[in-house]
Formats: C-alpha cells, sequence, structure tokens
C-alpha cells in the first residue's frame, strides 16, 4: 500500500472492497494486531497502579503510547467487522446492487489508509513538538538562499496544516536567504511527520545570482528533534560549560524590531553546540527557552549515541545517516526526487510552497521499514 498514493484512491478493476482487504489482510506483519494487544494490556495494567502517577513524565508517556495503540487496535477490529460484512453483501448483491456499495467501498478503503498511516509513526515522541533547524552549507550566497527556501517550506507546510510555528532565531544571509533558521512546529504528531526530513537536502538550477546564467548546486541540513517534557530530559548542565552572549533582536523593521539586547546565544563549550532565542523581549525569558532548546538537542545526541551502541551490539555496521544526502530538488528539470524511497514529484514549486505530506508519508513508510527490519534482526 504505497504511502503515495492518494487517500481513499481506487484501482480500476478493483472488486468493491474484496481486494482492499485482501491486500490489508496481506499486511498483517505491519498492523501486528496481536503484538500491539499485548503491548496495550501491558500499558493499561501500567495505567491502573496508582505509583504511575508520582512520574509525571513517565505517566505522559504510557498515556501517548496507550492511546496510540488503542486507536490502532480498536480502529482495525471495527474495520474487520465493517469490510466482512460489506462483503457478505457483495456475495449475494446483484451488479446493480454493487454499483451502490462502492460508496461504501471507498469509505472503508479510506479508513484503511489512515489506519495503516498511523502504524507508521514508530519513532519515539511522534506526538511532541518539532525542533527544526535549517542550516546553509557551503557555498555563500547561493547555499543561504536554499537555507531560506528550505526554512519557508517547512514554515509553509505547517501553515496549510494549521500548525503554530514559533521563530527562535534566524540569522540572515550575506546577500539573500538565511545562514540559519530555527523554530518549533507545533501541532498533531508533528515530530512523527517532520522526522523524515532530517538530513541534507539537494538544489540544482540556473542561478539567480549568476550573471551567466550557470547551473549551481546548493546544499542545505535539515535537523529536527523533538521536543521532549524536560522532566524527562533530566540534563544538567554546569554554568562553567556554557558562554552566554547577548544581542539586538533581528527583524523586519518597524515598532515590532527590539532596540534592546535581549537576545541570547548559549554556546555549550564542550561539544560546540550553539543554541540562540529572540522569541521574547525578555532576555530572561530568552535565556530559558534558549537552554531549554540546548537540553533538547544534548539530549537527542545522547539517545543517538545509544542506538549506536545497541546497533554495535548486535553485531550491526549501521550506516550513519547524519548528514546524508536524503532528496534533491532540481528546478531547471522540474522535479523533486527522495533518493531513500525513490519517490519523483514534478511539481518543485507546490513542494517548495509545502505541499511535502506524499514526500513525508513515504519517508515515513521507508523509517517504519527499516525499523520492523531491524527489529527482525533482534528476534534472530
Amino acid at each position: 500500500m504505497p504511502a503515495s498514493r492518494s487517500t481513499g484512491e481506487a484501482r480500476k478493476g478493483d472488486t468493491p472492497c474484496r481486494n482492499c482487504w485482501k491486500n490489508w489482510r496481506r499486511s498483517g506483519s505491519t498492523f501486528d494486531i496481536p503484538g500491539k494487544t499485548r503491548r496495550l494490556n501491558e500499558l493499561d495494567r501500567e495505567l491502573s497502579d496508582p505509583d504511575l502517577w508520582n512520574n509525571a513524565g513517565r505517566a505522559r508517556q504510557v498515556t501517548q503510547e496507550a492511546g496510540s495503540l488503542r486507536r490502532v487496535v480498536d480502529g482495525y477490529k471495527t474495520l474487520q467487522s465493517d469490510a466482512d460484512g460489506l462483503n457478505e453483501m457483495l456475495e449475494i448483491a446483484s451488479d446493480e446492487e454493487r454499483e451502490l456499495l462502492a460508496e461504501e467501498q471507498a469509505s472503508i478503503q479510506t479508513r484503511v489508509d489512515d489506519l495503516y498511516r498511523e502504524t507508521l509513526f514508530t519513532m519515539k515522541h511522534a506526538d511532541a513538538p518539532a525542533i527544526v533547524r535549517v542550516k546553509s552549507g557551503a557555498g555563500g550566497t547561493e547555499s543561504q538562499d536554499w537555507a531560506g527556501m528550505l526554512a519557508r517550506m517547512f514554515m509553509r507546510w505547517a501553515e496549510r496544516r494549521g500548525y503554530k510555528v514559533d521563530l527562535l532565531d534566524e540569522q540572515a544571509g550575506e546577500q539573500a536567504g538565511v545562514l540559519s533558521a530555527e523554530f518549533i512546529i507545533r501541532g498533531e504528531k508533528a515530530y512523527g511527520m517532520l522526522a523524515p526530513e532530517h538530513g541534507v537536502h539537494r538544489l540544482v538550477r540556473v542561478s539567480p545570482f549568476d550573471a551567466n546564467n550557470r547551473r549551481h548546486t546548493s546544499f542545505a541540513s535539515v535537523d529536527v528533534v523533538p521536543e521532549v517534557p524536560e522532566e524527562e530530559i533530566n540534563i544538567h548542565i554546569p554554568d562553567s560549560d556554557l558562554r552566554r552572549d547577548v544581542f539586538r533582536s533581528q527583524g523586519a523593521g518597524g515598532q515590532g524590531v527590539n532596540t534592546t539586547d535581549s537576545a541570547v546565544r548559549l554556546t555549550h563549550i564542550p561539544t560546540g553546540i550553539a543554541v540562540a532565542s529572540q522569541v521574547t523581549r525578555s532576555q530572561i525569558k530568552n535565556h530559558e527557552i534558549a537552554l531549554q532548546i540546548l537540553k533538547q538537542r544534548l539530549y537527542d545526541i545522547e539517545m543517538r549515541k545509544r542506538e549506536e551502541e545497541e546497533a554495535k551490539a548486535r553485531g550491526e555496521q549501521k550506516k550513519i545517516e547524519w548528514g546524508s544526502q536524503i532528496r534533491s530538488y532540481v528546478l531547471d528539470k522540474q522535479y523533486v526526487k527522495d533518493h531513500r524511497t525513490g519517490l519523483m514529484k514534478h511539481n518543485p514549486d507546490d513542494v517548495l510552497d509545502g505541499d511535502l505530506d506524499d514526500l513525508m508519508w513515504a519517508g515515513l513508510e521507508w523509517m517504519a521499514g527499516k525499523r520492523a527490519a531491524e527489529d527482525a534482526g533482534d528476534e534472530e
């Protein structure tokens, strides 16, 4: 069931519901209802323990995981009943009645696709807000302009979905675009949807900054981490490990520009990670926000190290995904290609205007398949 196929799209020649249900049953390894049911029973037992609620972080995590599993398990059972009932009706229906049942078939197919997509959120903290950082690569104005285009693309995607975007920091490019931009996107499964965008994005185009109209290739990195609850992070950063700089917030001009040095940049000396916030006019509040984002990034690095150590313990030589080129946007030939999934889109202008859902769903399907293969290797 390709993630790039439009929800509810029927294939020519399909028998109403019969083929969709047959294909769905064939994908039972993805749904794994027995396994999800066992895990849900474990979580329900934990939820019934009064001591759980003394740990707010763990209680939130268990509640979210149980809710996600319950939607899949209950949804599967309801769909199984509805699809089996429809198939029984089709067995005795006339050709004319079959045509009337086509609408019900389409509805069930849509629900199947929605449930299938629910199973693709295999990463931890899928429901959390996403902290996105876009950074230009080497190449001066070309790469800076590309980084600005990418930041706008993700913000436009968020706007299309009705998500909230909070710009944390933006360092303008010398002539165009940005050196870097960092923002938080808040909305339903924001991190889950944006997780596949983590990596290097490549742009190929005839440069508008080249008087000779030559073709240029530019790169920009996209870093996506979840906004994890503070009580779960539990990271203490000594003051001696921090360098604190204050500066004047940047803006488009007018009354909204801050005329005092209220923006804060924190640099973690041991790792060199720098985080800035100019969200508010309060230097104290911006310090708190920057410190929290820094902790999120250090937590993400620690989680990635643990995953690599676990892979080595299993004897795996895992390919390092950080910084790998995941997608090319070739504007002069009018296509966007994801190198992990092979999905191509021939409407790059729409993609850059935030039409990312097909690419994201395909990326999520790729990630889920990769995770399933790793889990299967663990069981062996």
